[in-house]
């Protein structure tokens, strides 16, 4: 069946200066140095038809790991991620997101909405965890999305920190 995942985050950067972080190389490059874990990559960055793309590769040490998940699968837990951004458009884009485990029965994926807020912006995330393992999927998709709310705060404020320096 899977659980939700519904984030928000109000940024003081007008929706331009937001975007255009998310859209460029070094943002990635700088967010995935700070916050991306031990052997995290930028994998692949692209822009085609208009569409910006960023693949990339985090690592979640086996410490850092809910039990209920560390029980099930031993070792540092890889992350496939990608996610990609349309234009902005009337001061709003879209884009889209998917999260791959390696090794993993699971999936996440969802939609990204950034649209203006008085003289900032709000990010939007909407989006669903899949595990599928019988008995315990359930459990484990919470512990997941638990642990995805904690690391969609850290890139808030990475974000926020980011677009203050370079804006």
């Amino acid at each position: 069946m899977g659980h939700r995942i519904d984030h928000s985050a109000q940024h003081s950067k007008a929706v331009v200066a937001v975007h255009s972080a998310f859209t460029a190389k070094n943002y990635w490059t700088d967010r995935l140095a700070e916050i991306g874990g031990p052997g995290a990559e930028l994998r692949k960055v692209e822009t085609v038809d208009g569409q910006f793309r960023v693949e990339m590769i985090q690592v979640v040490a086996e410490k850092y790991l809910p039990p209920l998940v560390s029980r099930i699968r031993r070792g540092d837990l890889k992350i496939n991620r990608t996610e990609a951004w349309g234009p902005l458009i009337d001061n709003r884009a879209t884009g889209s997101f998917t999260v791959d485990v390696s090794g993993a029965p699971g999936k996440i994926s969802g939609s990204l909405t950034l649209a203006a807020s008085g003289s900032g912006s709000v990010l939007t995330v909407d989006g669903d965890v899949s595990v599928s393992v019988p008995l315990f999927g359930g459990r484990i998709e919470e512990a997941i999305v638990e642990q995805l709310k904690r690391l969609m705060r850290k890139e808030d404020d990475f974000t926020e920190a980011w677009t203050a320096a370079h804006s």
